[in-house]
């Protein structure tokens, strides 16, 4: 590859990478802004937040790091430089979404419905994106990626068991919880392990950029 293309497959993957982190920030405050109840990860940093003050986005950054430092010494892998660059900018990206406020409070229980369901959907496809350039999954989900590599568990069945004990010590917290906490950690597991190789067949058909472990079978 030409230092041209190669820089051009750069710029596409981060730029995948980066905006796929923005729509699953989108999609965390959708569901927050429907109050029907977050995701068990957002209970988590809710509650430290109602607890110890500071903001969501830098709870979801501290709790990142922690994370980081826990995946290392449970499957023994490294940080790399796409995880720090999740963390910092999904928190960030988080907090910027919620101080500028453009999502609206909406009363009836069906837009509320239909908004939370969007929150689902939405971050879904965010996470989907942002694996897709295969530059480094967050903390959270690069942990979820580790367990389900070692232990040979579905991604979903990782999720679910990760997300629970999450809901659990963000409600000891004073976190909110409510039927679309339990929504939440339900679906997003199923509709992730769609979103992934949805993305990845998007890069490789639309900039010819093949998964990683395809270009080291080649």
């Amino acid at each position: 590859m030409s230092g041209k293309g190669f820089n051009r497959s750069i710029a596409v993957r981060y730029l995948m990478f980066v905006l796929g982190l923005f729509v699953g920030a989108f999609g965390t405050v959708l569901a927050i802004k429907a109050n029907l109840g977050v995701a068990p990860w957002e209970t988590f940093h809710i509650g430290l937040q109602k607890t110890f003050g500071l903001t969501i986005g830098l709870w979801s950054q501290i709790v990142g790091v922690v994370v980081i430092f826990a995946t290392y010494l449970v499957a023994k892998i490294k940080p790399n430089f796409g995880m720090f660059l999740n963390m910092v900018c999904f928190g960030v990206f988080l907090d910027l979404i919620l101080w500028l406020d453009f999502i609206p409070e909406v009363q009836s229980i069906w837009a509320r419905v239909v908004m939370f369901l969007a929150g689902v959907v939405v971050l879904a496809v965010g996470i989907g994106m942002y694996l897709s350039p295969s530059l480094g999954a967050g903390p959270r989900d690069s942990f979820m990626l580790a367990m389900n590599e070692r232990l040979g568990w579905s991604i979903q069945r990782v999720r679910l068991i990760i997300e629970v004990t999450v809901l659990l010590a963000g409600t000891a917290l004073g976190g909110p919880v409510s039927i679309g906490t339990i929504l939440i950690a339900l679906l997003t597991g199923p509709l992730i392990q769609r979103t992934i190789p949805f993305w990845r067949q998007v890069m490789k058909k639309q900039y010819g950029l093949p998964h990683p472990a395809e270009r080291q079978a080649s």
